[in-house]
Parts: C-alpha cells; structure tokens; sequence
C-alpha cells in the first residue's frame, strides 16, 4: 500500500508526477474546504511535500497526528514550525547545498553589477546617452578591496572562495567565529561594515536575523558602499535602506530579496544606484531540479527505512 502524502501546494510538473506515481498523495491546495478535508484525510497522512514558499505551520501539523517526515524544498526553513515538529516527533528534511553555486553566483554578479553599474550603464547606451554626453564616470574595480561576508555557512563559504578568484580580501560576521574559516572574523557588524567596500548578505531568516541590517550598519557602509542582499529580505530594515541612499549615505544596493515580496519599495524604482532581481538565487533549470529530486529523495529514504539525506533532525 502506498504511504500517504499531503502535498501543500503546486510543485513542479515532473515533481507532482513522482509524487502521484510513488505515493496516495493529497493535495491541500485543490482543496475547497481546508479544515474539512483534513478532518478526511488527517489521520492517513504520514508524510508532507512542501516547500519553504508553502510551508508547514503548527496548526497543519497538529492536524496530521501519524504525521513522520516533512520534506521541503529549499534551504530556508523560517515558513515551517521546525520546533513544533521536533516536539512532535516529526522528521524534517530540506535541501541544502545543491543550491550553493548559483546563489553564491548570483551573488557575484550582483556585486559586480553594482561595483561596475553594469545595469544603469547599459541604459546610458540604450538612451544615447554616451553619443550625446560622451563617457560615463569611472567605477571601482573589486579586486584588492574588502568584501565583508553576513553569514558564513554553506553558501558564505562558495561566495568567499568565488570571491578569491577575483582577488578579493575577505572577511566576514556570524553568530559565532569558524574554526576553519581563513578569513578575519568581525563580532560586531558595523565593524565589518566600516572595513568593507561591499557587504554580501547571506544569512537565514527569521526572527534572530531581523532587520539586523540597519541604520547603524548602513552608515557604517557607507556612501562609497555596496549592500548586497541574497538571504531574505526580512534581515534588511527597508526604510532605513530606502533613506540611506535617498540621503546619499550609502553607496548602491544589488537586491534579489524583498521583506513584503513580490512587494518592492516603490522608491527603490527610480535610483540608478540599485540593481533589483525578483528572488532568482536558485532559480536555474539546473538547481532547481536538483533540489526538488532531493526533496523527493529525502521523502523515499523515510518511507524505504533508510537514513534521510538531508535532515533537519
């Protein structure tokens, strides 16, 4: 007898397939009474197929009481209640490190486009702005200069060795110093800030990481700073990021993340100093059929008896 699955939202094509072939799956999202389909099927579901974006909040999961194994797409675990399933006993599994590369790329290339204005200068071509006015100003090279990293697991590390590359010296902040980073470790922020010519975010979200990019860590950057964002857009205070390039206070800002998404503060639109992407870290072809083949691989490990992949717990 298949083991039965609820799955909290449309995934993928190939992915729904795998799941509709392996398993009695259960689809929350097609349901038109929530409450009165999981009083159908709850006591059935053994397993969950979700993913950081849907999530698995407490009330879901009290509602499944043979529940055993949440498995989610997605590094990120701030939309499931992960302290609630480990008091109930439920495995979770997400799915780290095939994602590292194309964020930690992404995360270059934001740098770079802000360091070199890689956008508003493609614009200034474009406008016929360089036949009319001639050559654009100077910009700064990344070489040799400071990059100061905001969190350094997984994907901090590729960043930094990616950054290596490119000449960079790197240091970084976290909740605690690593034994086996090489790189000048920084316990305050603003510190770290005030020694870096850009700041690469890289953090989890959540409630211990919110709005810890603020004011006191954006003067630190400064008008000649770059802020680059690729964790959540909740560790950024927006309306002191808004203000500190408005007044001139910071130097530009490359964002992939937003705290309302797909919500962007409006004023971010106009300044030429900020590049925007609509939270692509992960999204290739390549990475994220990766991560949903892990996902589903965690959710047979649990069911054939076997150790899980990628656990949580």
């Amino acid at each position: 007898m298949k083991p039965d699955v609820l799955v909290l939202g449309e995934l993928a094509p190939h992915v729904m397939a795998a799941l509709d072939e392996t398993y009695a799956l259960h689809r929350l999202h097609a349901a038109l009474d929530r409450q009165a389909f999981l009083r159908d099927i709850g006591d059935k579901v053994r397993g969950i197929a979700t993913s950081n974006f849907f999530g698995a909040p407490a009330d879901l999961i009290d509602a499944l009481p043979n529940l055993e194994i949440i498995s989610s797409i997605g590094v990120g675990t701030e939309s499931h209640a992960v302290d609630h399933a480990r008091r109930r006993g439920v495995r979770v599994a997400n799915t780290p490190d095939v994602l590292n590369d194309d964020v930690a790329n992404l995360a270059v290339a934001l740098l770079l486009a802000a360091t070199r204005r890689i956008v508003s200068y493609d614009r200034y071509v474009r406008d016929g702005r360089w036949t009319r006015d001639g050559d654009p100003p100077l910009t700064r090279g990344i070489a040799g200069r400071r990059i100061g990293i905001v969190g350094l697991g997984r994907i901090g590390m590729t960043i930094a060795e990616k950054l290596k590359v490119f000449g960079c010296d790197i240091a970084y902040f976290a909740r605690h110093q690593r034994s086996d980073a090489p790189y000048p470790y920084h316990p305050d922020l603003a510190d770290l800030a005030r020694a870096s010519a850009a700041l690469i975010v890289i953090v989890p979200g959540g409630a211990g990481t919110e709005k810890l990019i603020d004011a006191r860590v954006l003067d630190a950057l400064g008008p000649e700073g770059i802020l680059v964002n690729v964790a959540r857009g909740s560790v950024v205070d927006e309306p002191a990021l808004v203000a500190a390039l408005r007044e001139g206070r910071l130097g530009g800002a490359a964002l992939d993340v937003f705290a309302d998404e797909p919500n962007v503060p409006e004023a971010l639109f106009a300044m030429d100093n900020v590049i925007l992407q609509p939270h692509q870290g992960s999204a290739t072809v390549e990475t994220r059929r990766a991560m949903s083949d892990l996902m589903l691989a965690n959710l047979a490990a649990h069911f054939d008896g076997r150790p899980l992949i990628s656990p949580l717990f």
